[in-house]
């Protein structure tokens, strides 16, 4: 689907008998009951409005019946990621109206705001006097066999941040410029994050009063927080570049940082160099899709890169592409940069110490580029495939798929939050790096800890989880199933009964709390050293609550391998000519874990050098 020509694709998936259970709260205006038409489906005429949970709130709709057709949905409320969820909001209803039915496929990339308006839509029907189950018309599908042939300079293949810098990068040096994108928004990983990104030496690090940094000190730090296994020459080139990439961003392509908000104080960092984006993730998608919009950039939506088109040579020389319609472009290009993000969603190509792991991320992560490059003819090498990025502050909202309470996990230890064992021992310093408390959660039981909390930390976490898509609504159901089931949130008015609801002991949880309370009062931990600064509230009483804290990753760190201007070798050490790769898909600068905002800074960092080598090398 090409820019400012969106295609419509409808395909078949049977989820009603899923969404009714889901529905909630349904309210209409009524006109007189019909009777059943012959042969036909009979409503009882009249608009109504119904809600259901979406990822970040609820999702409002209201749906017009005439006697015998549904004739218009519409969202009227939601509050899902901007740019994200928005194709799922206007397709979603068409499709409806369209084959009066609800056997609707969800909007790739928006599965549970597509769900979620199937799930109110569903609601209303049954408000309007009919079994939702009986519109399960198959969605009409014509399969496009137009081809079309394209010339380019350079073709970018995935639209994430990485993408995104490549193609705003070449089309700014004046290279006519190709980017493809499978889902049907821009963004990627990068428009569902926090939104927080390593500016080491650029001007902005330095406005926020940090002046002494140096690309020696961001080698060293990051080759500590990646066990030493980084790729030297990638991490040094991203080290001399991530500043002036940052600034390029900031003046060029408009993203605006927090400068409020100034540089965050991290474990990982000797100097402070992180900064968040102005409204987050988001915010950053939000303005980087518009300059692509404003720029020359060609951007096809919904469509998929399938193969990589090589000459008798072995080098590639363009893409072949395929639409939702399933219209095909065959791409010729002088250069190709692969820009199609991580493998997290695709347990083919995971470790096992992956895979016991929770998946927090994009599900467009699939290896679409790693699987291409390592295809016949083309033989692409990989490297550190074995890693990703894990966090120890996942809660398992589904089997295998998590949830972030990072932010919370921030708000709380800010507070009187701590981290126990299942045993209710305290075993590790909350403010110290995620990589060192994974490595505390990982020997624990069930590779598990708990955040203890009171109820005035809780109160306060609670509320700082909307970003990370936990509805109060969520929280609300997990606390009432109180452990029965997962993500486990236990409450209970005294720390003996929350420690016989989790299965703990009684006199070592509370002996946790009172020991933790003689640290605040003096000052000092004496068992883990927790600076004084993130103790000054003592644990109150009762009640209190506990959440699990489980590992969780969505980035990964292997990839393709690269040289210094970011050409693909294959096995055998040799150039691909014409394959550049940039992002997520390139493998080894992070070694085997990334510190915090390096994965944005990277993905930013590797698309811009990689642009600006495909301009040296095609001049």
């Amino acid at each position: 689907m090409r820019k400012k020509n969106v295609k419509k694709m409808l395909s078949v998936m049977l989820l009603v008998s899923l969404v009714i259970l889901s529905v909630a709260g349904c309210s209409g205006t009524k006109n007189e009951d019909s009777s059943k038409g012959a042969g036909g489906i009979t409503y009882k005429a009249g608009t109504y409005t119904g809600s259901a949970d979406g990822k970040n709130g609820a999702v409002q709709v209201e749906v017009t019946f005439s006697e015998h057709a549904i004739d218009a949905v519409k969202v009227v409320n939601f509050k899902e990621t901007e740019g994200v969820s928005d194709a799922s909001v206007t397709k979603i209803p068409k499709a409806i109206v369209d084959n009066q039915s609800l056997k609707i496929d969800a909007v790739s990339g928006a599965t549970v705001t597509s769900d979620a308006i199937l799930a109110a839509v569903a609601d209303c029907v049954t408000q309007a006097g009919v079994d939702p189950l009986v519109l399960n018309n198959d969605v009409k599908k014509v399969e496009s066999t137009e081809v079309e042939d394209l010339t380019t300079d350079v073709v970018v293949i995935g639209g994430g941040a990485a993408g995104m810098s490549a193609s705003l990068r070449t089309d700014e040096l004046g290279l006519k410029t190709i980017l493809l994108e499978k889902m049907t928004y821009i963004g990627g990983a990068i428009s569902i994050s926090g939104g927080n990104q390593v500016v080491g030496l650029s001007k902005l690090q330095q406005d926020a009063g940090v002046t002494d940094d140096s690309a020696d000190s961001i080698v060293t730090d990051f080759l500590a927080n990646g066990g030493n296994k980084n790729v030297a020459e990638l991490l040094k080139l991203f080290a001399a570049n991530v500043g002036q990439t940052t600034d390029w961003l900031n003046q060029y392509v408009g993203i605006k940082y927090d400068m409020a908000g100034g540089l965050h104080k991290l474990a990982e960092y000797s100097h402070d160099r992180e900064l968040a984006y102005d409204q987050g993730g988001p915010g950053f998608a939000k303005q980087a899709r518009q300059k692509v919009e404003e720029s020359g950039v060609e951007l096809y939506l919904e469509t998929r890169a399938e193969k990589l088109v090589t000459d008798d040579s072995g080098a590639v020389t363009g893409v072949v592409a395929k639409d939702g319609t399933g219209k095909t472009y065959n791409i010729t290009a002088k250069a190709v940069i692969m820009a199609t993000g991580g493998y997290g969603n695709n347990k083919d190509l995971l470790s096992d110490q992956l895979k016991t792991a929770l998946y927090y991320g994009p599900t467009s992560s699939t290896g679409d580029g790693i699987v291409m490059a390592k295809g016949e003819g083309i033989d692409a090498a990989t490297r550190l495939m074995e890693y990703g990025k894990r966090y120890p502050n996942g809660v398992e909202v589904s089997e295998g798929i998590a949830k972030s309470t990072i932010v919370g996990n921030i708000a709380a230890f800010k507070k009187s939050g701590i981290l126990v064992n299942s045993a209710g021992d305290r075993v590790v310093n909350e403010k110290s790096s995620n990589r060192s408390i994974l490595e505390v959660e990982l020997t624990q039981q069930k590779q598990m800890l708990y955040l203890l909390m009171d109820q005035a930390t809780f109160d306060v976490f609670k509320t700082s989880l909307g970003e990370a898509g936990i509805s109060q609504g969520d929280i609300e159901t997990w606390l009432k199933n109180n452990g029965s089931t997962k993500p486990y949130f236990f409450h209970a008015e005294t720390a003996e009964a929350l420690a016989t609801a989790a299965g703990m002991d009684a006199g070592a949880l509370q002996n946790t709390i009172n020991r933790y309370n003689s640290f605040v009062k003096a000052r000092k931990d004496e068992d883990f050293g927790r600076s004084a600064d993130y103790m000054k509230e003592s644990i109150g009483s009762g009640p209190y609550y506990l959440v699990e804290q489980k590992p969780r990753f969505a980035t990964t760190m292997g990839g393709l391998v690269v040289n210094a201007d970011f050409e693909v070798l294959n096995t055998s050490s040799q150039i691909i000519s014409g394959l550049y790769a940039a992002g997520e898909v390139v493998g080894g600068v992070m070694g085997d874990d990334s510190p915090s905002g390096a994965n944005n800074a990277w993905a930013l960092t590797s698309g811009k050098l990689s642009a600006e080598a495909v301009v040296d090398k095609l001049k």
